[in-house]
């Protein structure tokens, strides 16, 4: 790093004779808070209803058609293929991280299914699915599955800060947000 340049004696005169008379100025910048602060609080019920309704989507007898070569990714037909470009650049920064490293592939389904239904609950766009490494059976079965769901838009092979190739960034339909009614 380069030192900073410290100014002679008579630098400090001449500036503090052009700030004569000036004051310093209060910060009156209002910073708002992110609005999501946190999750909203749902019923356990509700939970694991809408893991399993998610879950259902997930076979592992269908095979989607991917393309085998190069990075894991997938558009949806009917969505931009400039949207799956997005996501390999990192211009989609994901808000929710789901971690599957050590689970099941039956845990691992749900834990997707419950992924995409927090997503679409809470508006949330985009979403990294870290799968690892592995005896790469989570790496070779996630893209299958999430290829399956239909509110999967579009996935990609993380960019190296998200996890590389050991993570997706997925890109979900989320429903229309309404504003709550008034009584």
């Amino acid at each position: 790093m380069k030192k900073k340049a410290t100014l002679s004696g008579e630098d400090q005169a001449l500036f503090r004779e052009l700030m004569r008379g000036t004051r310093e100025l209060v910060q009156d910048t209002i910073v708002h808070l992110p609005t999501r602060t946190k999750l909203r609080e749902v019923p356990e019920k509700r939970l694991l209803q809408e893991q399993a309704d998610a879950s259902h989507y997930f076979s592992d007898e269908f095979q989607p058609l991917l393309a085998s070569e190069g990075p894991a990714r997938y558009v949806r037909e009917g969505v931009s293929h400039f949207e799956l470009k997005k996501l390999r650049r990192g211009d989609y920064s994901p808000e929710l991280f789901l971690d599957l490293h050590g689970l099941t592939q039956l845990q691992a389904k749900q834990e997707l299914g419950a992924l995409i239904a927090a997503c679409r609950r809470e508006h949330i766009w985009c979403a990294c699915v870290m799968h690892g490494h592995g005896k790469h059976i989570l790496k070779q079965q996630t893209p299958l599955w999430l290829a399956q769901h239909p509110h999967v838009m579009a996935f990609h092979q993380a960019p190296k800060e998200y996890g590389g190739d050991a993570a997706l960034l997925v890109l979900i339909e989320v429903e229309e947000w309404q504003p709550p009614e008034l009584p």
